[in-house]
C-alpha cells in the first residue's frame, strides 16, 4: 500500500499532509528515498530556507519529497510526503511509481486531497472516495472517478498509476473556504477516519480529536466577533444539517476557482 500527500493546491488546510504524517509517524515508517528536487521546481516559487543548526552552522533546506516505508501487520506500507513541483510533472509521477513497485507489487495507491468548499467548521468534514479501478468503485462506500475539470499532482499520478497497472483510490476532504490557509486538524481528522475505514489501518486519532475540539473552540470564538460571519456559518449549518453540502467530488468549477485563487495568493499568473 502506498499513501500520498502533496503540500500546495492539494492540501486546503494542509489536511492532506497532516494526515500522511500521522500515518507515518505512527506506523513507524522510516525514510528510505528520496527524490532530487533540482528538476521539478522553480526556486523562485518554491524559494529554499536558511537555517542554523546548533547555533552555528548554516544549512539550505530544499522542497522535500520523502519516501517512508513501515510494516503494518503483515502489509508493507509506503508513505510519501512532497510538495506539488512545478515542472515535468509526468517525470515526476514516474518516479515515484518506480519507488514504490522496486519494493514489489503495489496493491493501492491511495492518494490525499483536500479543497475549499462552503462547508462550516463545526461539522465534520465531508470526505469522498473516489476510484477508476472496478475492485474500489464497485464498493458502496466509493464512486467511480469520473471528475472533469482542472487537477493537480494528485490527478496526475492517479492517471500514471492507471496507465501502469496500479489500482489507486483518492479521498478528498472538504475545508471551509472562509478560514484563513492555516492548519485544519479536523479536514485531517476526517481524511484519517476515512483511511481506517477503507484500508483497515489501525491508527490512533486521539491527539488529532483534542486538536480539532481546541481549534474548533478557538475558531468558533473568533468567528462570534464577526456577526456578518457568524451569521453566514450559520446558515450553512442549516445546510449541512438538513442532508446538503459535499457529497461528492468537488467539481470543475470548484477547483478552478480555487485554482485562481491559489494563483493569486502565491504570486502565480491567473489560471
Amino acid at each position: 500500500m502506498v499513501i500520498c500527500a502533496f503540500a500546495g493546491w492539494n492540501d486546503g488546510g494542509e489536511g492532506a499532509t497532516t494526515a500522511a504524517r500521522l500515518v507515518r509517524e505512527q506506523s513507524g515508517a522510516r525514510r528510505f528515498a528520496s527524490i532530487d528536487p533540482e528538476d521539478f521546481y522553480d526556486f523562485q516559487v518554491h524559494r529554499p530556507t536558511v537555517r542554523l543548526v546548533d547555533g552555528e552552522t548554516r544549512r539550505i533546506d530544499w522542497p522535500r519529497n520523502d519516501f517512508a516505508h513501515a510494516r503494518m501487520g503483515d502489509r508493507d506500507l509506503v508513505v510519501f510526503l512532497g510538495v506539488e513541483p512545478n515542472t515535468r510533472w509526468r517525470t515526476y509521477c514516474d518516479q515515484i511509481l518506480r519507488a514504490c513497485t522496486d519494493l514489489g507489487g503495489v496493491d493501492v495507491l491511495v492518494t490525499l486531497g483536500a479543497f475549499l468548499a462552503d462547508v462550516p467548521h463545526t461539522r465534520p468534514s465531508p470526505v469522498t472516495a473516489a476510484s477508476s479501478d472496478p475492485r474500489w468503485s464497485e464498493r458502496p462506500d466509493v464512486v467511480p472517478a469520473r471528475y472533469e475539470g482542472p487537477t493537480g499532482i494528485v490527478g496526475v499520478l492517479n492517471d500514471r498509476a492507471a496507465r501502469a497497472g496500479v489500482p489507486s483510490l483518492s479521498l478528498w476532504a472538504a475545508s471551509p473556504h472562509y478560514l484563513p490557509q492555516t492548519a485544519n486538524p479536523k479536514v485531517a481528522l476526517a481524511l484519517v477516519h476515512r483511511m481506517r475505514t477503507l484500508l483497515g489501518l489501525d491508527l490512533d486519532t486521539d491527539g488529532l480529536e483534542r486538536s480539532s475540539r481546541e481549534w474548533e473552540r478557538e475558531v468558533s470564538e473568533a468567528i462570534e466577533e464577526d456577526g456578518n460571519l457568524a451569521d453566514y456559518v450559520r446558515r450553512l449549518e442549516e445546510a449541512a444539517d438538513d442532508g446538503g453540502g459535499y457529497d461528492e467530488v468537488p467539481s470543475g468549477e470548484d477547483l478552478a476557482a480555487e485554482l485562481e485563487r491559489y494563483l493569486r495568493e502565491h504570486g502565480g499568473p491567473e489560471a
